[in-house]
């Protein structure tokens, strides 16, 4: 029963969990612009740019986290730092991959909403697929990157 209740605790904190949608925010920014880019500029596929645009907005999401949402955490020097890094692109592949099937799936409805001669319907599964990794997201790099919980 303790166990539980320092997990309930650690994931409760107000402050870190608002740091962290904020961050998620930051990364959605870069997650969306990239995602974008790639489908209006390049052609790339739906999902495969999703791909992209996630990852880039992992890595700048995990430099900011380190820095601010987590910083009183983990062990400091390059190779914490390091598998650090490593367990939170593993981490966010769970959520990515929810991204993916949900982008996938809304992509397969072919609705089309055509504003100004493009279909906007290509981009908005992207900001559902984020909001619906979020919860994920949050309770695995809390437990599995930082190891709240030990701290």
């Amino acid at each position: 029963m303790d166990w539980s209740r320092g997990i309930v605790d650690a994931l409760f904190s107000r402050i870190r969990f608002g740091k962290f949608v904020s961050v998620g925010a930051l990364g959605a920014v870069f997650d969306i612009m990239t995602t974008t880019a790639l489908i209006v500029i390049f052609d790339l596929l739906d999902e495969y740019a999703k791909l992209v645009g996630a990852e880039i907005a992992i890595i700048v999401m995990f430099a900011v986290n380190e820095r601010w949402t987590f910083a009183d955490i983990g062990s400091p020097g390059v190779l914490p730092t390091i598998s650090r890094f490593i367990r939170s692109n593993l981490v966010r592949s769970g959520g990515l991959a929810v991204q993916f099937v949900i982008v996938r799936a809304l992509r397969q409805l072919e609705i089309t909403i055509i504003i100004a001669g493009f279909d906007i319907w290509q981009l908005i599964p992207i900001p559902i697929a984020i909001a619906s990794s979020l919860g994920l997201n949050y309770i695995a790099e809390s437990l599995l990157t930082w190891r709240v919980i030990q701290s």
